[in-house]
């Protein structure tokens, strides 16, 4: 199949598309992002790469690194990690505190921000250093070791980070927070702000397209088991409430983040990952979902 041919078709018929949506300006660095860029990179199983327009570009993935934080947990702890939280679609914004108030301090899910932050919390128990050792399991997916966090925008988001606050808080006086409080969330801050291109992260998202395995090295991530678990998660709670559209549109597991990017995978296939900053009023990528949706129409690549 000529993927290259294929994205140069989509992009060029989504030019004509009014980008309606705006880049995510309450986190401040995020405001600085031009707006216009770009990229799709698709990486298969088999080692083969297919690039298209900033595919080299590094950005901020944002709740896209709620994937590797919740993975590492779920290694570890296991089936345990459904005693801390759900694993149902929110059908509420990712940043909700009425719906945490009402499931008593218990997070929907683990990709939206109470999720991810319980998550945190999770590790900080049983990693002895944690923000050094989600960076070293990215690298050791992605076989680059430059891949690196981004202090100004986590700062940016630690400085209006106020309603994210107000979650941590919440669960803590349910008692689902173990840990300090700021440990807790300067952890979670860092692995919003990690920077990564489209060509890293297809790559690095290969090991759930491959059962577990990471293709290049041969090593297992998750049992067969639980790579289908959280392709299904992904599938369900990857794009906050719009996941429901994502499916029916699109029809591949995938994880969104404010940060404009989307990666998604085909099991047994490949993984692919496009970044366009502007964010439709879910905060999901306005052209990239419109790109994956033609792209899985035109391929007929996808789950269903």
């Amino acid at each position: 199949m000529n993927y290259q041919k294929i994205f140069s078709n989509i992009y060029s018929n989504l030019k004509n598309e009014s980008d309606t949506g705006q880049v995510a300006d309450y986190i401040p660095e995020l405001s600085y992002v031009n707006p216009n860029q770009f990229g799709v990179h698709l990486a298969t199983i088999d080692k083969q790469g297919f690039a298209f327009g900033d595919a080299e570009k590094r950005f901020s993935i944002q709740s896209i690194g709620k994937v590797f934080s919740f993975v590492m947990a779920y290694a570890r702890v296991k089936s345990d990690i459904w005693k801390r939280m759900d694993l149902e679609p929110a059908g509420t914004p990712f940043n909700s505190l009425v719906q945490l108030e009402y499931d008593q301090g218990i997070p929907r899910n683990p990709f939206i921000n109470a999720g991810a932050i319980v998550v945190c919390d999770i590790l900080i128990s049983e990693l002895q250093s944690p923000k050094e050792e989600i960076l070293s399991f990215i690298h050791s997916l992605s076989e680059n070791n430059d891949i690196q966090y981004n202090p100004q925008v986590a700062n940016s988001e630690k400085q209006t980070g106020f309603r994210n606050y107000a979650l941590v808080n919440l669960m803590k006086s349910f008692g689902n927070i173990k840990n300090d409080i700021e440990s807790v969330m300067n952890l979670y801050f860092d692995i919003c702000s990690i920077e990564m291109s489209c060509r890293e992260l297809s790559e690095t998202f290969l090991f759930l397209a491959n059962h577990g395995v990471v293709p290049h090295s041969g090593e297992r991530i998750l049992s067969p088991s639980r790579t289908k678990r959280t392709n299904a998660l992904m599938q369900t709670c990857g794009f906050y409430d719009e996941a429901g559209q994502f499916a029916y549109k699109v029809g591949l597991p995938g994880k969104s983040g404010v940060g404009g990017g989307i990666v998604a995978i085909l099991p047994e296939r490949y993984a692919i990952a496009v970044w366009s900053p502007r964010l439709n009023r879910k905060g999901n990528s306005h052209k990239g979902m419109l790109f994956l949706e033609e792209f899985t129409t035109q391929t007929k690549l996808s789950i269903f």
